[in-house]
Formats: C-alpha cells, sequence, structure tokens
C-alpha cells in the first residue's frame, strides 16, 4: 500500500498551486476534487495541475469513495482545502456549506479511523469568517466584541461599529492566541466547527494539526466565474470592459488581501515543520486594504470610469480584517509581504487579459 500526500480541494484554486511545490518530493500527491462548476468552468483536468499529480474526482462527503481510496493509499500528509465558501450564499444554501465542509470533514476522519490510516500530520485550510467582527477597541480602550451588524442596522446605512459610548471603534489584529471565535455567517460557523472537529479528532489520535485562518486569498488562478468569491477577478472583468465598479455600504470595508503564493509558502513551511500537537495560525499581510482603494486601483489600471458608493450590502458581511502577522513569522518562518497595490492587483489583471478571459 502506498504511502501519498493528499490535497483535499487539490484541483482548485489554492490545491493546484501548491501541488505544483510538492511534485518531486518523497511522496507521490494526489489531488481529491469534485470539480463543482461553481469553481470550474469544465470538467475537465485543469491546465495548471501538475501532471505528476493524480487527480481523483470525489466528492470528500462520500463515505464509499474513502473506503475505496482508503484500501489502496496511506495518506500521510492531508492538506485539507476541500470547502464550500461564499458568505452571502452560505445563508440560503446552508446545507450544502455544511455538507461540504462538515459532513465532508467527518467522513474523511471517519474513514481514516475506520482504516486504520492515521496521517503523520493535517493542515487544514480554515477563514479569518470564523472571527466574525472580531474584537475591537473602543475610544475609552476597552476591548470589546460587537453584536453582529444586522439586516436592520444596516438597512438604516450604520456601517460602522461603535463602543458603548456611540463613538467610532478601532478594529484589533485577527490573532488565534489571543482572540475568540464568534462567526457572522452560516459560512463562517462551518469553518469553525470544521476547525474543532479536525482539532479534537487529531488530539484523540496523537495526529499533530495546523490549522490555518487565511484572511481574503487572491491571485492569478482564481476562478473568474465564481459570483461569491474572488471579489479582485471580478472588479477586473468589470474594469476591463470599461464598466463602473459598485463598492458596497460606504467603500470603507477592509479586507487584508493575502496573495496566493505567501499562501501556499505558508502551507509548504508548515509540511516541513509538524506541530508537537495542534496550533493555528493566521495567514495575512497585517495590512488592510478598503475596497473602494482596491476599487480605485483596479479602475486605474484598465482606465476604467471612477467605482461608485452604492449603500448597497451583504447580510452576513463583516466590517475590517487584518491579521496579526507576528505568529506566522515565529512559528514558520514566513511573512505575506507580496503587495497588493504595488504587485499583486496588477498581476491578476495580467492574468486574465493573457487567458483572454476579460
Amino acid at each position: 500500500m502506498e504511502d501519498v500526500v493528499i490535497l483535499t480541494g487539490g484541483a482548485g484554486f489554492i490545491g493546484s498551486r501548491l501541488a505544483e511545490r510538492l511534485v518531486g518530493g518523497p511522496r507521490r500527491v494526489i489531488a481529491i476534487d469534485n470539480m463543482h462548476p461553481q469553481v470550474h468552468a469544465t470538467p475537465s483536468r485543469p491546465s495548471n495541475l501538475p501532471s505528476e499529480v493524480e487527480l481523483v474526482v470525489a466528492d470528500v462527503a462520500d463515505r464509499d469513495f474513502w473506503d475505496n481510496f482508503l484500501s489502496r493509499f496511506r495518506p500521510k500528509e492531508i492538506v485539507h482545502l476541500a470547502a464550500e465558501t461564499g458568505t452571502g450564499q452560505s445563508l440560503t444554501e446552508s446545507t450544502r456549506h455544511s455538507y461540504a465542509n462538515v459532513v465532508g470533514t467527518t467522513q474523511m476522519l471517519d474513514g481514516l479511523a475506520r482504516h486504520k490510516a492515521i496521517p503523520d500530520h493535517i493542515v487544514l485550510t480554515s477563514s479569518r469568517a470564523v472571527y466574525g467582527e472580531g474584537a475591537w477597541r473602543s475610544a475609552a480602550g476597552t476591548t470589546f466584541y460587537p453584536s453582529l451588524r444586522d439586516h436592520a442596522t444596516l438597512s438604516k446605512g450604520v456601517w460602522s461599529i461603535l463602543g458603548a459610548d456611540g463613538e467610532a471603534a478601532t478594529p484589533i489584529e485577527h490573532c488565534a492566541a489571543t482572540m475568540f471565535p464568534k462567526p457572522s455567517s452560516v459560512y463562517g460557523a462551518t469553518k469553525l466547527a470544521q476547525e474543532q472537529i479536525v482539532a479534537s479528532w487529531a488530539s484523540a489520535m496523537g495526529v499533530p494539526a495546523t490549522v490555518f485562518r487565511f484572511q481574503n486569498v487572491y491571485g492569478p488562478g482564481q476562478s473568474p466565474y465564481n459570483a461569491y468569491t474572488g471579489i479582485i477577478t471580478l472588479f477586473h472583468r468589470i474594469a476591463r470592459q470599461a464598466g463602473t465598479i459598485e463598492v458596497y455600504e460606504d467603500g470603507l470595508i477592509g479586507r487584508d488581501f493575502v496573495y496566493v503564493d505567501d499562501v501556499v509558502d505558508s502551507c509548504v513551511a508548515a509540511l516541513l515543520q509538524p506541530p508537537a500537537s495542534v496550533r493555528y495560525l493566521d495567514v495575512g499581510t497585517g495590512q488592510a486594504t478598503t475596497i473602494l482603494a482596491a476599487a480605485n486601483l483596479i479602475a486605474a489600471l484598465h482606465g476604467a470610469p471612477q467605482p461608485v458608493i452604492s449603500g448597497k450590502f451583504r447580510d452576513g458581511d463583516i466590517r475590517w480584517a487584518v491579521a496579526e502577522t507576528r505568529h506566522l513569522a515565529s512559528e514558520l518562518g514566513v511573512s505575506c509581504d507580496t503587495s497588493f497595490a504595488d504587485y499583486g492587483a496588477q498581476r491578476v489583471g495580467e492574468w486574465l487579459i493573457a487567458e483572454n478571459i476579460v
């Protein structure tokens, strides 16, 4: 029986880039992916997935698949990327998100236990969505966790997070070591459940586990067909067609855009440096970019009209997100320092044009 590295969701945006880095290593790499049409324009094998990587088209929530697969292979390292994403979509397709993210994870773990195929290390790619709005600091210096920005509040155009004194509060960096998770979306709740399931299982089985909480990952190769993720590719498509980018709320939503190569560097470093037990690490640049600033930059790259602030909003969206970076650097020696403004945004536009997508 062959020992392998498996990447669930391995034909996707991050998975295919990670596969490129892992080929030629001590073990064969197998990508497991259901090739969902929301991510993949066609069911064909992605051209950027290395030929050395075996692609198994399957649903990670399928018990029979795991029984068949684990009768032939022993996954020694697992990078569990497979997930349904999308904050807004998860509100209306809760079952789909829960099935993929929660049941998909439990079926994998049950299969490993059933076949006594206990891996040497599991890397789970989670999300900053587990924090929800995260922690904020009031004008008086008090740290607090705000209530969800509900539909009624957003409908009134109240965007900012306010302290108990009614003054505007300041966001605190997302830090797994100090910040309590408080999801504000169904998607975030399923990712937190996924984290807790993996951590509990790994602790009981004596398996080292790395849980990454990614900020907003972007870069060449991100699906331009998925309306629920990849706002950067969406903005490029609109601007390239000389359209006007519409920016929600007041434009001052803040996001930590982290380039895909930096994310892959984090995954590779984790595989090379497994923990003693379970560790949680945030992956981001530590720098927030407002959605308006991102839209302005991309519009200028294409000579498109100036973006407009629409005042629209998405239920479940958070106001601000930025990662604490010190723990990732000290634990794995990784710094996600690719600049969105100076390199990343332009690189995405060049890729979309080269691929005739825009």
